[in-house]
């Protein structure tokens, strides 16, 4: 393990939170965990990341004061700190045993809501029809309102209209907050609180958001959903939290992206890049344009048509996505799908020594940056390309995975 490197496990409770932050009284179940990295610890932006390890031969720590075993599926927290710092954190997910050696996989908290049901009901935009004050009162319908002295003509009924509409961004911190409520569920997860503004469902109440218990949804896939169709950025955070033993954790939300453009920062060869990534264009992923199939079936399917020919031959790829009901988000997703597939040639991923040009956690997940290299064949490239996720290695070399910042649409 290299030097100011350690592997700190914490017990996942589900409970005990103190306000924001974990209750400082848990305890820290093993400040040194020997683990052996195989692959680097990494954050993605709007994703949990991933952290993977291997310990040999078996350890003496194995158990913890509660007589359970220190490296639990779903009950242990795993975190790296570097330098008194915490780099990654997260959630002990998979344990394999072959003879004296184990091998542990974690992801981030963020991994923790798929394959959780929500058991509630949550509308936005639903379509109201108002109760009808004279329905049935005309029955021979004649227009006029029986046993009426004198003439009285019915009037039209009360027209339908669209009920109260949710923010996206109150939509995500509720399924969240019903996941952290249920028994054994609280991570102590802390959600920024600022609102998107942007209102789920349609004003007229024609199309309604509903997250509804009978239709077994799956908590994780509606969070995924909320970010890629709105869109917006999140990124999972820890931190040590006060002089004492407790952990803080946040879920940063984007307005509706997070990151910026770094003109403070340089990436180049011969400077403080150590190798890229082969450079590719998109090969059978290019299209120009965009199928989206949404809900429904048959002739009554939902269905939308984006394209920017640009040239080429015509490619088409189509997109299945039954969560899509209303024109915009049909459009918003295949808007997204099309830029993500017509540009040219894209760097997915530099090594990068610290260096004063962008030194170590000098950047954000979300930033964007420019990439300066020589590609063979290609030439000279000089692109923008935004942060994507990072790994950190024990060599001293960091690992930036990189996508066009022309290929997002927000």
């Amino acid at each position: 393990m290299p030097a100011g490197w350690r592997y700190i496990a914490v017990r996942a409770t589900g409970g005990r939170v103190l306000g924001d932050v974990l209750d400082p009284s848990e305890p820290i179940l093993d400040w040194e965990v020997p683990l052996a990295l195989t692959s680097n610890p990494r954050r993605d932006l709007s994703g949990p990341g991933s952290m993977n390890g291997t310990i040999e031969p078996e350890y003496a720590r194995m158990l913890g004061d509660d007589k359970k075993p220190i490296l639990q599926e779903w009950g242990t927290e795993l975190y790296l700190e570097v330098d008194g710092r915490l780099r990654w954190g997260g959630l002990v997910t998979k344990t394999t045993y072959d003879g004296p050696k184990a091998t542990i996989n974690c992801e981030g908290f963020t991994a923790y809501p798929q394959g959780i049901p929500y058991e509630d009901h949550m509308i936005s935009g639903a379509l109201i029809t108002p109760k009808d004050p004279y329905a049935g009162k005309d029955k021979n319908h004649d227009g006029w309102v029986d046993g009426k002295k004198g003439k009285e003509r019915v009037p039209p009924p009360p027209k339908p209209y669209g009920g109260p509409r949710i923010d996206v961004y109150d939509a995500f911190r509720s399924i969240w907050n019903h996941v952290q409520s249920r028994p054994y569920g609280n991570l102590g997860l802390k959600i920024d609180t600022h609102d998107l503004g942007e209102l789920l469902g349609a004003a007229d109440g024609s199309d309604p958001w509903e997250l509804a218990w009978w239709n077994n949804p799956d908590c994780g896939q509606a969070l995924d959903t909320l970010a890629r169709t709105t869109p917006f950025d999140w990124i999972e955070t820890h931190a040590w939290a006060g002089s004492g033993n407790a952990i803080e954790h946040r879920l940063r939300l984007g307005k509706p992206r997070l990151g910026r453009k770094r003109t403070d920062l340089r990436f180049a060869d011969g400077e403080n890049i150590a190798a890229i990534a082969k450079p590719e264009g998109m090969g059978d992923e290019y299209a120009n344009e965009i199928v989206v199939l949404g809900k429904g079936e048959g002739r009554k399917m939902k269905r939308a048509q984006v394209y920017r020919y640009d040239g080429r031959l015509r490619r088409v790829a189509t997109v299945t996505d039954k969560s899509l009901s209303s024109d915009s988000a049909l459009r918003t997703r295949g808007t997204q799908e099309l830029a993500g597939r017509t540009k040219a040639l894209q760097i997915p991923a530099i090594q990068i020594i610290d260096h004063p040009n962008a030194q170590f956690g000098s950047w954000s997940l979300g930033d964007d940056i420019r990439v300066q290299v020589h590609v063979p064949w290609v030439g000279d490239v000089d692109v923008w390309h935004r942060i994507v996720s990072d790994e950190i290695s024990a060599d001293g070399l960091c690992t930036l995975f990189l996508k066009r910042s022309d290929s997002f649409v927000y």
